[in-house]
């Protein structure tokens, strides 16, 4: 559970540093040698691609230039460089949404905690490679680019069984047990999967009754993600993507969380539910 975070990094900051981090690394320059070109301290360049320090427009220009970015990279770069302060980010186009996904991946690298909380499809970190194709396949990813996105996917599991684990809630609604994405074998590889997940020390899977009347949840899922210094919410949906990090809504959906956390059934009855499930859909493929 996400509480008494405090906020300090900006998911676009994040997203800005990630850009500018990319454009030193494809010129081979190192983080040090970088601070050196540009006659600042490595501290400096440090905080600037970690988004602690954002540069201004005009000095960000100036990074670019010396770091040789092209004139696209620079133009996409620079869309990135306003309001790097502020507490929300909506992204509409496709390169504002996949800089949004580079910073969800590294949030998720930096969280200590992640509460997915998930009434309609798996949650992302606990999908199997085969749920997952079929979810990408269904929506309509084109096909030379779904085994491509699917490993990313399974990639993103890693913080959950690293030396140092993610901490993840996930609240699953029960119909995301018996909706049958990719057809009974997928679905029920996926709650083998979820189960095994589930038995790990560092995760926590609670399922929402379908007979559990309003709860926040039916509002719709989002991830609610931080560390000791910075928490955000991320949402999305089909054309766009959301990230917010002012207090006060970071509140609020942790109070989301904590209602719905009241209807759910626990970590052993939800086990128990998987299991059956599981044997519900093999008995009847």
């Amino acid at each position: 559970m996400l509480t008494g975070m405090v906020r300090n990094i900006t998911p676009k900051a994040m997203a800005l540093g990630a850009k500018i981090r990319s454009v030193r690394d494809s010129g081979g320059l190192s983080q040090r040698g970088a601070a050196k070109k540009l006659g600042i301290a490595n501290s400096t360049m440090s905080r600037i691609e970690s988004g602690e320090s954002p540069p201004s427009p005009d000095e960000l220009v100036g990074i670019l230039e010396v770091l040789g970015a092209t004139e696209a990279e620079t133009e996409e770069i620079l869309s990135l460089a306003s309001d790097t302060g502020g507490n929300a980010w909506l992204a509409v186009t496709l390169p504002e949404q996949q800089a949004q996904l580079a910073a969800l991946l590294d949030f998720e690298q930096m969280a200590t905690h992640i509460t997915s909380v998930a009434p309609l499809l798996m949650p992302g970190l606990l999908q199997s490679s085969g749920y997952a194709r079929a979810v990408m396949r269904a929506a309509g990813v084109p096909d030379d680019e779904v085994e491509t996105r699917v490993a990313v996917r399974m990639g993103r599991r890693d913080i959950l069984v690293r030396t140092q684990p993610t901490v993840l809630l996930a609240l699953v609604g029960e119909g995301v047990l018996r909706r049958p994405i990719g057809g009974p074998r997928v679905l029920a590889e996926q709650l083998d999967h979820l189960a095994k997940m589930a038995q790990l020390p560092n995760i926590t899977v609670r399922v929402i009754p379908e007979d559990a009347g309003w709860h926040p949840a039916l509002e719709g899922p989002f991830l609610l993600l931080g560390n000791s210094t910075t928490s955000l919410v991320h949402l999305e949906n089909r054309r766009s993507a959301l990230f917010l990090n002012d207090d006060d809504d970071i509140a609020a959906y942790v109070e989301a969380v904590d209602r719905t956390l009241k209807v759910a059934i626990d970590a052993e009855q939800t086990a128990a539910l998987i299991a059956r499930e599981a044997e519900r859909i093999r008995r009847s493929a």
